[in-house]
């Protein structure tokens, strides 16, 4: 019996939604690696046989790798489609795993540069399914989900592995653990993720072989000719970096050492901040959808990021209840996911990976530059010694002036929600009734 066309459909959308849901357990559990080690800096200073910084430095090679491979993930997802790329990247993510529970500084730095390099294409691939099979009304949501299960591995990897860790878990127990589950979640990513369908070629010459290399270099091409890419990626690299490198490297160590918390409350202060983007990315992208409109909220969330930052970094103790600047700054950072679905829209729907690929490319890239950098300027006001409140402050105040940049930089997006698609139309239709 023949499957009716609107069943046919549901259950498309059924299994779409079982994928998409996949890819963002995938991305959960990068994220859960990614920010995992902040809770476990001095046991790894000492396995490793390296200062802080130079850990920091090591730490940092996910973003590296996760900015140099977005390029490549977003074109290949576009070309071949989602399953076998994810089951591949869940796979290395776990070799990457275990590279690190090695206890090599060498070995360690390579598994966290494949960590990145691979993981990157979880969020790629689950933005690709929410473009790919569902309606574009639902985009900015779908995306903000995928964030907000992404930073629940955040947060899970400071709230929940610090304790875990204060319990008696080593740091070598959790790498190997971590290994494992990578293979078994690149195993249900296989089976649970459908065949990417390409579309039937037009009639004539048959394609070349290799034809997709050229495709793929004019999609990269044209996508990088629109300024709208370009600024989306640098808007969304300005409010990545206060948790990439600030909050998930760094907000632990500066919870004890510049405001005197003991161990467990500076992870779970720290915890905050992934916690307020389980909040904040689903909350953006359903206000986004909602109202027809982006740039306004990229706008208002880039501002209260930066209120929220010079509060943390220069405001007096006890001016808010605990934990609640971390929340509030979460919350704002939600905003930068914004910026994934303007450059979708702003580009053609086949580039719709090689697009976030982009934005992913130029905004951790951003993180892995600047990382390195804000270590070496702690550092050097810390005279190598002690660090106080001060050297934070003095290391960490161009995150500042970066995100004031970000909410220069959003009023030059270019709006391309609902409304205005709607509203350029309507003024389309009034210009052709008046000819």
């Amino acid at each position: 019996m023949t499957m009716s066309v609107p069943a046919r459909r549901s259950s498309l959308l059924s299994a779409a939604a079982v994928a998409w849901l996949i890819a963002s357990v995938y991305y959960f559990y990068q994220y859960l690696l990614r920010s995992a080690p902040s809770v476990m800096m001095p046991e790894l200073s000492q396995a490793f046989g390296v200062s802080a910084v130079a850990l920091g430095s090591l730490l940092g090679l996910f973003y590296t790798g996760y900015g140099s491979f977005s390029l490549v993930a977003g074109v290949a997802v576009d070309q071949f489609g989602p399953r076998w790329l994810m089951t591949l990247g869940a796979a290395l993510v776990a070799v990457g795993a275990l590279l690190f529970a090695t206890g090599d500084p060498t070995l360690a730095g390579w598994g966290r540069f494949l960590q990145g390099a691979a993981g990157v294409f979880a969020f790629i691939g689950a933005a690709y399914i929410a473009s790919a099979y569902f309606p574009g009304s639902q985009a900015a949501t779908l995306i903000g989900g995928t964030q907000m299960i992404g930073m629940a591995g955040g947060s899970a990897g400071q709230f929940i592995v610090g304790p875990a860790t204060a319990a008696g878990m080593t740091w070598l127990q959790f790498w190997i653990a971590s290994g494992i589950a990578g293979f078994a979640l690149a195993g249900l990513i296989f089976v649970l993720t459908p065949e990417h369908k390409v579309a039937a070629a037009p009639a004539g010459p048959a394609r070349p072989r290799n034809a997709w290399i050229g495709e793929a270099a004019s999609a990269i091409l044209a996508v990088l000719r629109n300024p709208q890419s370009i600024l989306c990626g640098v808007v969304t690299g300005l409010l990545f970096a206060p948790t990439n490198i600030f909050d998930m490297v760094w907000g632990v160590r500066f919870l004890q050492e510049a405001h005197d918390l003991p161990y467990p409350a500076a992870v779970m202060r720290s915890a905050m901040v992934p916690l307020g983007w389980i909040i904040g990315c689903p909350l953006f992208g359903a206000l986004s959808d909602r109202l027809g409109r982006r740039k306004p909220l990229v706008i208002a969330g880039a501002a209260a990021l930066l209120g929220c930052l010079v509060l943390i970094l220069f405001g007096g103790r006890g001016l808010f209840p605990p934990y609640s600047l971390g929340l509030l700054a979460g919350v704002a950072s939600g905003a930068a996911m914004l910026p994934y679905t303007v450059v979708k829209e702003a580009n053609r729907p086949e580039h719709g990976g090689t697009a976030t690929g982009v934005v992913n490319f130029i905004a951790f890239m951003m993180s892995a530059v600047l990382g390195p950098i804000l270590g070496d300027r702690l550092i050097r006001a810390s005279g190598g010694g002690a660090r106080e409140l001060s050297h934070y402050q003095a290391a960490f105040a161009p995150l500042v002036v970066g995100v004031g940049l970000a909410v220069a930089l959003a009023l030059f997006l270019k709006e391309t929600g609902t409304a205005a698609r709607t509203t350029a139309a309507a003024r389309s239709d009034t210009d052709r009734s008046q000819q």
